[in-house]
């Protein structure tokens, strides 16, 4: 059976969508802005591929000849978050975009949380997540209460210290809030956000959790499961999709772990959609605004992205996109409104076509679809550009 390995590069954005000035965007390029923080980014295997056909990237020059093919996509659906991006990509185009508080949830629902769980919580404002854990995380561990906040996303943060509220106990809050927060404050996504460390030197840890809202419709996961062709969930996948559509998954911590596991599946599984989010990209260097350490890994990747390539078989599909941006180079520490880059390559597809701007993350659910034989009713296709007669 045919596989398709799609890899979400978190955050990789190469510009600033036409609406981009609505959100507080105007001038955010990742890739591009990274780039030239830096001095150039050193990524010889993504260039083969096309990434410096689709826009200006010092350090990474056009392909005369470029073995995949590449393009651009915009959001069509509103926001510009995680969820919403990954949902996009899988075929379901949203009307309207989540909720998101910027002045923190409302206070009626904070109590019933707090009724909910038998304590009270700390902040329940816009923040940074390392820059709060510092600020309240000293009369966290004095109190026991868990911090609460958002951010210019759609998310309910909850973040505790792992030896004043286990794991498990932190999960099961994060629970019933993900109950809580439905109608009007149905966010995106409930977060967990456990920490170690001491006053001064806290540090997140990667036992953070999603729990995300249910996907309101079918996406091209369920159209492949329904048809008998697994689908296998790679890092946070399975919780933005809170399962649906998922055959099987395999949790990762970062990027490396990310790799490591998309490499395991290609070992071994037979056939079908392999689904994998790099997660470090946003988590460690967009959201802390890190240009270097965006770039390092940026490096890190393209240097093992060799050994993905070297386990496609004959008929397997490589698609490498992002689900929004988060430019470190702005200000704003927040997702930033850009379109995403779109890399396909496979041993017996066409190399080199341009496949354009396309109009909606969805034309890579309709493309998986129509490369297992199958239809899907959002997006446009690029299979039949990219697929040799």
């Amino acid at each position: 059976m045919k596989r398709v390995a799609l890899v979400v590069l978190d955050s990789a954005g190469v510009g600033e969508l036409p609406d981009a000035d609505q959100y507080g965007d105007t001038g955010s390029n990742t890739l591009g802005n990274i780039a030239g923080s830096v001095g150039g980014l050193r990524l010889p295997n993504l260039a083969r591929l096309g990434l410096g056909n689709i826009i200006n990237i010092k350090g990474v020059p056009p392909a005369k000849k470029p073995v995949g093919s590449f393009g651009r996509m915009a959001e069509l659906s509103p926001g510009k978050d995680t969820t919403t991006g990954h949902w996009e990509l899988s075929g379901l185009i949203l009307e309207r975009p989540f909720p998101v508080f910027p002045d923190g949830f409302p206070p009626e629902l904070i109590r019933a949380y707090e009724e909910r769980i038998g304590r009270k919580v700390l902040g329940n404002k816009v923040a940074s997540g390392t820059v709060i854990i510092e600020e309240l995380g000293e009369l966290h561990m004095a109190t026991g209460l868990p911090i609460v906040y958002t951010s210019a996303d759609s998310v309910f943060q909850v973040a505790a210290h792992e030896e004043i509220i286990p794991l498990e106990e932190l999960y099961q809050i994060c629970r019933i809030a993900r109950e809580l927060l439905t109608g009007k404050h149905a966010v995106g996504r409930v977060i967990a956000r456990p920490f170690t460390g001491r006053p001064g030197s806290f540090k997140r840890t990667t036992n953070r959790h999603d729990f995300s809202v249910k996907p309101p419709g079918q996406t091209v996961l369920n159209l492949l499961q329904d048809n008998g062709i697994p689908v296998i969930a790679v890092g946070k996948i399975r919780d933005i999709f809170d399962g649906e559509g998922i055959s099987e998954f395999t949790p990762t911590r970062d990027n490396t772990e990310g790799l490591d596991q998309t490499k395991i599946m290609l070992n071994s599984v037979s056939g079908g959609l392999i689904f994998a989010n790099l997660v470090d990209f946003d988590m460690l260097y967009g959201h802390r605004n890190n240009p270097r350490g965006y770039a390092d890994a940026l490096e890190e990747l393209d240097l093992r992205l060799p050994e993905l390539l070297n386990l496609l078989r004959e008929q397997d599909v490589l698609i490498i996109t992002a689900d929004h941006g988060c430019d470190p180079t702005t200000q704003s520490t927040d997702h930033s409104r850009e379109y995403v880059p779109l890399l396909v390559y496979g041993k017996q597809l066409r190399g080199g076509q341009d496949l354009g701007v396309r109009q909606t993350f969805a034309d890579v659910a309709a493309t998986i679809a129509d490369s297992f034989g199958l239809k899907f009713p959002s997006g446009t296709s690029f299979w039949p550009l990219v697929r040799k007669e």
